[in-house]
């Protein structure tokens, strides 16, 4: 099977409906799927639940659907310095289920390993822990937290091979790693991609047998945070 595609966009085609369900790799700008966030806008798809760690930055990644309002929820556990996820939320715009970072990363994990559930003692007492079931163990109180799975699960990699086994870059290996799995259909965008045999198989961190879909893309090397010194 050909897991290979010229673009994001053909990549993409036939697989977006309205109300879907879809993960976005990456933190602020590290890792983040900017091709594939660009053709799910201009899919025109709607009511989307994205799970992201904080929906990329003002302009760039998944947030550029909440400008086009075809975000109905976000599950995330960072709206960081995302104005537009901000206001919204704060404006009763956007359904928003917050999840503390290490929590949400373990639901990623679990739902992709078909582990429906797991409990955990973060959030115990605070309202992270309002509706949801209580258990002891040892004494101590946990709570139980779902799986996280998608419809489709969006990935950025560094390298990536016909195969679509995977290799990511320092920080970028961030959350993709686990949304690679936790989706019923992956569709990764790489900054290389080259011939199957090329990536040692020692280096690979994400298996092809998790990869539907690879493409390459092109993408925009911005500074989130722009420090200089005065003088």
């Amino acid at each position: 099977m050909n897991k290979v595609f010229p673009s994001a966009t053909a990549a993409l085609e036939g697989l977006p409906f309205n109300g879907m369900t879809v993960m976005f790799g990456g933190f602020g700008l590290c890792g983040i799927p900017e091709n594939f966030s660009i053709a799910l806008r201009n899919s025109g798809v709607s009511g989307l639940t994205v799970i992201s760690n904080n929906c990329g930055v003002d302009d760039l990644g998944p947030e550029i659907m909440l400008l086009t309002r075809q975000i109905k929820k976000m599950i995330a556990s960072y709206v960081g310095e995302n104005k537009t996820f901000a206001k919204q939320y704060l404006g009763g715009e956007l359904e928003l289920e917050f999840s503390p970072q290490g929590t949400f990363s373990e639901s990623i994990r679990a739902g992709g390993a078909g582990i429906p559930g797991f409990y955990t003692k973060t959030g115990v007492g605070t309202v992270i822990a309002e509706g949801k079931e209580h258990k002891d163990f040892n004494g101590e109180t946990y709570i139980l937290e779902t799986g996280l799975t998608a419809d489709l699960s969006f990935i950025k990699a560094w390298k990536g091979d016909h195969e679509g086994n995977l290799v990511y870059r320092k920080t970028a290996r961030n959350f993709n790693p686990m949304m690679a799995t936790a989706g019923k259909v992956t569709l990764v965008e790489v900054e290389e991609l080259v011939e199957t045999g090329e990536v040692d198989p020692d280096q690979i961190h994400t298996p092809g047998i998790f990869v539907d879909r690879i493409c390459q893309g092109t993408f925009e090397k911005r500074i989130e945070h722009r420090t200089l010194r005065k003088g």
